[in-house]
């Protein structure tokens, strides 16, 4: 009776350990599973805000393009006025400049 009651707890244990190993098997297979979903929800998510960055990026590339139009005529402008404003100082000190050149020209100093 022993030798039965031995082998019915071998036989018990044998079935706990197999029990056991499909347990474990199943959770790895289970944390598998969730790694991949995980991983590939982090590829999704990177994907759409590199999309993301590149629009803004894009979206800055063609502001400062449309911008560079009127910043010519901005500065075509502003360079317009201060020549005009350069030539408006030349003609009132010229008449001065060349009286001066010529008094140091013909003063002679002996």
């Amino acid at each position: 009776m022993d030798s039965i009651k031995g082998q019915s707890g071998i036989q018990m244990l044998l079935t706990a350990e197999h029990e056991a190993q499909q347990i474990f098997s199943s959770a790895r297979n289970l944390k598998m599973s969730r790694l991949r979903q995980a991983k590939e929800e982090a590829e999704r998510e990177a994907a759409l805000y590199r999309a993301h960055l590149e629009a803004k990026h894009q979206n800055r590339i063609s502001e400062s393009s449309g911008n560079s139009g009127s910043n010519v005529e901005r500065l075509e402008k502003e360079t317009g006025i201060k020549i005009q404003g350069l030539k408006d100082v030349t003609s009132r000190i010229s008449s001065d400049v060349v009286g001066m050149l010529m008094k140091y020209v013909m003063t002679v100093e002996t």
